[in-house]
Protein backbone atom coordinates (compact mmCIF):
# COMPACT_ATOMS: atom_id res chain seq x y z
CA UNK A 1 0.00 0.00 0.00
CA UNK A 2 1.35 3.65 -0.96
CA UNK A 3 2.76 5.27 1.89
CA UNK A 4 1.72 9.17 2.50
CA UNK A 5 2.78 11.78 4.78
CA UNK A 6 -0.45 14.07 5.04
CA UNK A 7 -2.76 11.23 5.07
CA UNK A 8 -3.55 7.47 6.64
CA UNK A 9 -5.12 5.08 5.08
CA UNK A 10 -6.35 1.70 6.27
CA UNK A 11 -8.46 -1.13 4.57
CA UNK A 12 -10.72 -3.41 6.02
CA UNK A 13 -13.90 -5.64 5.29
CA UNK A 14 -14.45 -3.92 2.04
CA UNK A 15 -13.81 -0.27 4.12
CA UNK A 16 -11.68 1.99 2.96
CA UNK A 17 -10.50 5.09 5.98
CA UNK A 18 -8.98 7.58 4.61
CA UNK A 19 -7.70 10.15 7.28
CA UNK A 20 -6.40 13.69 6.84
CA UNK A 21 -3.64 14.02 9.46
CA UNK A 22 -2.12 16.55 9.65
CA UNK A 23 -3.73 18.52 12.70
CA UNK A 24 -1.13 21.13 13.35
CA UNK A 25 -1.64 22.37 9.99
CA UNK A 26 -4.95 22.18 10.56
CA UNK A 27 -5.71 19.67 7.52
CA UNK A 28 -5.07 22.73 5.39
CA UNK A 29 -5.08 21.84 1.79
CA UNK A 30 -1.47 22.83 0.26
CA UNK A 31 -0.32 20.87 -2.74
CA UNK A 32 0.72 17.81 -0.79
CA UNK A 33 -2.55 17.10 0.66
CA UNK A 34 -4.72 17.87 -2.66
CA UNK A 35 -1.91 15.73 -4.40
CA UNK A 36 -1.98 12.57 -1.27
CA UNK A 37 -6.04 13.04 -1.71
CA UNK A 38 -6.75 12.84 -5.21
CA UNK A 39 -4.66 9.91 -5.59
CA UNK A 40 -5.89 8.00 -2.62
CA UNK A 41 -9.14 8.09 -3.86
CA UNK A 42 -8.38 7.43 -7.61
CA UNK A 43 -6.51 4.54 -6.05
CA UNK A 44 -9.90 2.98 -5.04
CA UNK A 45 -11.08 2.37 -8.63
CA UNK A 46 -8.39 -0.07 -8.62
CA UNK A 47 -9.22 -1.95 -6.33
CA UNK A 48 -12.19 -4.70 -6.15
CA UNK A 49 -12.30 -5.86 -2.53
CA UNK A 50 -13.27 -1.79 -1.60
CA UNK A 51 -17.24 -1.21 -1.59
CA UNK A 52 -17.17 2.19 0.50
CA UNK A 53 -14.68 4.94 2.13
CA UNK A 54 -14.25 6.92 4.82
CA UNK A 55 -12.86 10.31 4.98
CA UNK A 56 -11.99 11.46 8.54
CA UNK A 57 -9.74 14.11 9.86
CA UNK A 58 -7.82 14.36 13.24
CA UNK A 59 -7.66 17.32 15.46
CA UNK A 60 -10.04 19.98 16.12
CA UNK A 61 -10.67 20.92 12.79
CA UNK A 62 -11.88 18.86 9.69
CA UNK A 63 -10.14 21.45 7.41
CA UNK A 64 -9.15 24.93 7.89
CA UNK A 65 -9.20 25.47 3.70
CA UNK A 66 -6.30 26.63 1.36
CA UNK A 67 -3.15 27.46 2.28
CA UNK A 68 -2.62 31.13 2.72
CA UNK A 69 1.32 31.19 1.52
CA UNK A 70 0.27 28.71 -1.51
CA UNK A 71 -1.58 31.77 -2.49
CA UNK A 72 0.44 34.10 -2.07
CA UNK A 73 3.15 31.85 -4.16
CA UNK A 74 0.25 31.87 -6.97
CA UNK A 75 -0.05 35.34 -6.86
CA UNK A 76 3.32 36.16 -8.26
CA UNK A 77 4.22 33.16 -9.75
CA UNK A 78 1.92 32.00 -12.47
CA UNK A 79 3.35 28.38 -13.21
CA UNK A 80 2.95 27.87 -9.45
CA UNK A 81 -1.25 29.24 -10.01
CA UNK A 82 -1.57 26.86 -13.27
CA UNK A 83 0.16 23.98 -10.95
CA UNK A 84 -2.50 24.90 -8.29
CA UNK A 85 -5.88 25.14 -10.76
CA UNK A 86 -4.41 21.76 -11.92
CA UNK A 87 -4.41 20.01 -9.00
CA UNK A 88 -8.06 21.52 -8.35
CA UNK A 89 -8.83 20.20 -11.21
CA UNK A 90 -7.92 16.37 -10.89
CA UNK A 91 -9.22 16.23 -7.08
CA UNK A 92 -12.45 17.24 -8.30
CA UNK A 93 -12.13 14.60 -11.55
CA UNK A 94 -11.09 12.43 -8.47
CA UNK A 95 -14.42 13.08 -6.60
CA UNK A 96 -16.51 12.51 -9.73
CA UNK A 97 -15.40 9.68 -10.82
CA UNK A 98 -15.06 8.16 -7.40
CA UNK A 99 -16.00 4.07 -7.90
CA UNK A 100 -17.35 3.40 -4.42
CA UNK A 101 -19.56 5.42 -1.83
CA UNK A 102 -17.66 8.16 0.16
CA UNK A 103 -18.88 9.02 3.73
CA UNK A 104 -17.13 11.96 5.49
CA UNK A 105 -17.27 13.02 8.67
CA UNK A 106 -16.89 16.15 9.81
CA UNK A 107 -15.96 16.54 13.37
CA UNK A 108 -14.92 20.07 13.52
CA UNK A 109 -14.74 23.20 10.96
CA UNK A 110 -14.74 22.79 7.40
CA UNK A 111 -13.61 24.87 5.40
CA UNK A 112 -12.93 26.12 1.90
CA UNK A 113 -11.87 22.78 -0.08
CA UNK A 114 -12.71 21.32 3.51
CA UNK A 115 -16.13 22.71 2.64
CA UNK A 116 -16.16 21.35 -1.10
CA UNK A 117 -14.78 18.04 -0.15
CA UNK A 118 -16.82 16.88 1.87
CA UNK A 119 -20.01 18.18 0.37
CA UNK A 120 -19.02 16.42 -2.95
CA UNK A 121 -19.04 13.34 -1.03
CA UNK A 122 -22.51 10.78 -1.08
CA UNK A 123 -23.04 11.41 3.14
CA UNK A 124 -21.81 14.00 5.45
CA UNK A 125 -21.95 13.12 9.03
CA UNK A 126 -20.51 16.49 11.10
CA UNK A 127 -20.86 17.21 15.18
CA UNK A 128 -23.42 20.34 16.08
CA UNK A 129 -19.95 22.39 17.00
CA UNK A 130 -18.80 21.74 13.45
CA UNK A 131 -19.39 25.16 10.73
CA UNK A 132 -18.87 24.14 7.33
CA UNK A 133 -18.08 27.97 5.27
CA UNK A 134 -17.07 28.58 1.39
CA UNK A 135 -15.28 31.57 2.23
CA UNK A 136 -13.52 31.93 -1.03
CA UNK A 137 -14.69 35.40 -1.37
CA UNK A 138 -13.59 36.29 1.64
CA UNK A 139 -9.91 36.05 0.58
CA UNK A 140 -10.41 37.14 -3.06
CA UNK A 141 -11.26 34.29 -4.59
CA UNK A 142 -13.44 32.89 -6.49
CA UNK A 143 -15.19 29.75 -5.62
CA UNK A 144 -13.98 27.69 -8.01
CA UNK A 145 -12.69 24.52 -7.04
CA UNK A 146 -15.71 23.17 -6.52
CA UNK A 147 -18.13 25.04 -4.45
CA UNK A 148 -20.07 26.26 -6.98
CA UNK A 149 -20.60 22.98 -8.38
CA UNK A 150 -21.91 21.20 -5.19
CA UNK A 151 -23.51 23.64 -2.81
CA UNK A 152 -26.39 24.09 -5.47
CA UNK A 153 -27.54 20.68 -5.55
CA UNK A 154 -27.52 20.38 -1.72
CA UNK A 155 -28.96 23.58 -0.64
CA UNK A 156 -30.76 24.96 -4.17
CA UNK A 157 -29.22 27.89 -6.02
CA UNK A 158 -30.61 30.67 -4.14
CA UNK A 159 -29.39 29.06 -0.77
CA UNK A 160 -25.81 28.44 -2.41
CA UNK A 161 -25.75 31.91 -4.45
CA UNK A 162 -26.48 33.65 -0.54
CA UNK A 163 -23.19 31.89 0.93
CA UNK A 164 -21.07 31.28 -1.84
CA UNK A 165 -21.15 35.00 -2.50
CA UNK A 166 -21.01 35.93 1.19
CA UNK A 167 -18.68 32.91 3.03
CA UNK A 168 -20.75 32.88 5.79
CA UNK A 169 -20.59 30.37 7.82
CA UNK A 170 -22.99 27.56 8.57
CA UNK A 171 -23.66 25.79 11.71
CA UNK A 172 -23.47 21.76 11.42
CA UNK A 173 -27.43 22.21 12.68
CA UNK A 174 -28.29 24.77 9.88
CA UNK A 175 -26.32 22.86 6.79
CA UNK A 176 -28.30 19.78 8.08
CA UNK A 177 -31.83 22.04 7.35
CA UNK A 178 -30.41 22.57 4.74
CA UNK A 179 -28.91 19.80 3.09
CA UNK A 180 -25.10 20.11 3.36
CA UNK A 181 -25.06 17.40 6.13
CA UNK A 182 -26.92 14.13 5.70
CA UNK A 183 -26.64 12.88 9.47
CA UNK A 184 -26.33 15.23 12.67
CA UNK A 185 -24.61 13.76 16.00
CA UNK A 186 -23.70 15.84 19.03
CA UNK A 187 -20.39 15.68 19.80
CA UNK A 188 -16.90 15.58 17.75
CA UNK A 189 -16.40 12.04 19.56
CA UNK A 190 -19.53 10.49 17.90
CA UNK A 191 -18.75 11.03 14.64
CA UNK A 192 -15.88 8.36 13.34
CA UNK A 193 -18.44 5.97 14.83
CA UNK A 194 -21.51 7.12 12.48
CA UNK A 195 -19.87 7.82 9.57
CA UNK A 196 -18.11 3.91 9.65
CA UNK A 197 -21.73 2.41 10.72
CA UNK A 198 -22.85 4.29 7.52
CA UNK A 199 -20.09 2.65 5.53
CA UNK A 200 -20.58 -0.84 7.31
CA UNK A 201 -24.60 -0.42 6.07
CA UNK A 202 -23.76 0.52 2.98
CA UNK A 203 -20.48 -2.48 2.73
CA UNK A 204 -22.81 -5.13 3.67
CA UNK A 205 -25.57 -4.53 0.40
CA UNK A 206 -24.97 -6.21 -2.63
CA UNK A 207 -22.49 -4.60 -4.25
CA UNK A 208 -23.07 -4.73 -8.28
CA UNK A 209 -26.58 -2.57 -7.29
CA UNK A 210 -24.22 0.31 -5.03
CA UNK A 211 -21.85 0.30 -7.86
CA UNK A 212 -24.16 0.73 -10.74
CA UNK A 213 -25.96 3.52 -8.46
CA UNK A 214 -23.24 5.13 -7.93
CA UNK A 215 -21.86 5.35 -11.36
CA UNK A 216 -25.46 6.80 -12.33
CA UNK A 217 -25.03 9.68 -9.94
CA UNK A 218 -21.60 10.60 -10.88
CA UNK A 219 -22.96 10.78 -14.49
CA UNK A 220 -25.31 13.52 -13.37
CA UNK A 221 -22.27 15.18 -10.96
CA UNK A 222 -20.35 14.98 -14.35
CA UNK A 223 -22.34 17.13 -16.75
CA UNK A 224 -22.99 19.36 -13.71
CA UNK A 225 -18.63 19.95 -13.80
CA UNK A 226 -19.13 20.32 -17.67
CA UNK A 227 -21.13 23.19 -17.57
CA UNK A 228 -19.57 25.28 -14.22
CA UNK A 229 -16.11 23.83 -13.43
CA UNK A 230 -13.57 25.40 -16.30
CA UNK A 231 -15.33 29.03 -16.15
CA UNK A 232 -14.77 28.86 -12.26
CA UNK A 233 -11.65 27.66 -12.09
CA UNK A 234 -10.87 30.01 -14.97
CA UNK A 235 -12.31 32.83 -12.92
CA UNK A 236 -10.02 31.52 -9.33
CA UNK A 237 -7.01 31.62 -11.60
CA UNK A 238 -7.82 35.59 -12.93
CA UNK A 239 -8.33 36.16 -8.77
CA UNK A 240 -5.92 33.97 -7.48
CA UNK A 241 -3.03 36.69 -9.67
CA UNK A 242 -5.42 39.83 -8.29
CA UNK A 243 -4.37 42.91 -5.61
CA UNK A 244 -7.54 42.34 -3.45
CA UNK A 245 -5.94 38.75 -2.78
CA UNK A 246 -3.04 40.00 -1.20
CA UNK A 247 -4.77 42.88 0.97
CA UNK A 248 -7.12 40.57 1.63
CA UNK A 249 -4.77 37.65 3.30
CA UNK A 250 -3.38 41.09 4.62
CA UNK A 251 -6.22 42.00 6.06
CA UNK A 252 -7.17 38.92 7.85
CA UNK A 253 -3.80 38.41 9.45
CA UNK A 254 -3.72 41.44 11.17
CA UNK A 255 -7.27 41.21 12.14
CA UNK A 256 -8.44 44.60 10.08
CA UNK A 257 -11.05 45.24 7.48
CA UNK A 258 -9.97 45.00 3.96
CA UNK A 259 -9.79 47.84 1.21
CA UNK A 260 -10.54 46.39 -1.96
CA UNK A 261 -9.96 47.92 -5.49
CA UNK A 262 -11.43 45.23 -7.48
CA UNK A 263 -7.72 44.84 -9.50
Amino acid sequence: MTQYDALTVESDGGICEITLNRPDLLNRFDALLETELTHALRSLSGDPDVRVAVLLARGKVFSAGGDFELMLECNVDIEARLAALQRARELLGAINNLVVPLVVGVQGAAIGLGATVAVGSDAVVASKNARIADTHVAVGLTAGDGGALFWPQSIGTLRARRYLLTGDALTAEKAYEFGLVTDLVDEPADVAPAARAIAERIAALPPLGVRGTKHALNQLIRQRAGEVVETALMWEGATLGSADLVEALAAFKEKRVGKYEGR
